[in-house]
């Protein structure tokens, strides 16, 4: 028999649902353990898709930014948001090209520009693979409030803009 109170996750912790209260207990050092372990286990997920496909981690953070992107990505655009050289864009482009999961094209009256476009099949493949990441995030969203959940939704977008906007870590 198990419980929300009696579950355990992955790293051994107790369910989140049996959260600490508001104090001490929520403060930095508890944000920073659970958002570390929450990027963890991603990053375990996404590694796992990229074997899954034969694709370097980087190409399936290329992948969620063309998918996430509220307009067609450029490969200027995926260059900014990924912090890489023009050239090795080119590379994560012409491998995932290959692969079949995006698809480039001009589109616009200046044959200069280049639209990158996430391929259906391969948007139905990463849906397949990541399904029980919805599963999970459906399971803890039922443990909590619209009010709570638009806290955290809140919490997370701020927390967004802050990392975009922060300094890279200093040496």
């Amino acid at each position: 028999m198990t419980s929300a109170d009696s579950r355990q996750t992955r790293g051994g912790a107790s369910d989140p649902a049996a959260a600490p209260e508001p104090g001490p207990a929520a403060g930095l050092q508890a944000f920073a353990v659970e958002l570390r372990r929450m990027n963890g286990e991603i990053n375990r997920m996404t590694h796992g898709f990229a074997a899954h496909q034969q694709l370097h981690p980087t190409d399936v953070t290329a992948l969620a930014a063309i998918l996430d992107a509220p307009a067609p990505m450029t490969p200027g655009g995926l260059r900014e948001h990924l912090g890489l050289t023009s050239g090795a864009v080119t590379a994560c482009l012409d491998r995932l090209e290959r692969a079949g999961h995006i698809r480039r094209a001009r589109e616009s009256s200046d044959r200069r520009v280049v639209h990158i476009h996430y391929e259906a099949s391969a948007r139905m493949a990463a849906r397949d693979y990541f399904m029980p990441l919805a599963e999970a995030t459906a399971r803890a969203r039922a443990r909590f409030s619209e009010a709570e959940l638009t806290t955290v939704l809140r919490f997370l977008a701020a927390m967004n803009e802050e990392l975009a906007e922060a300094p890279p870590a200093r040496r």
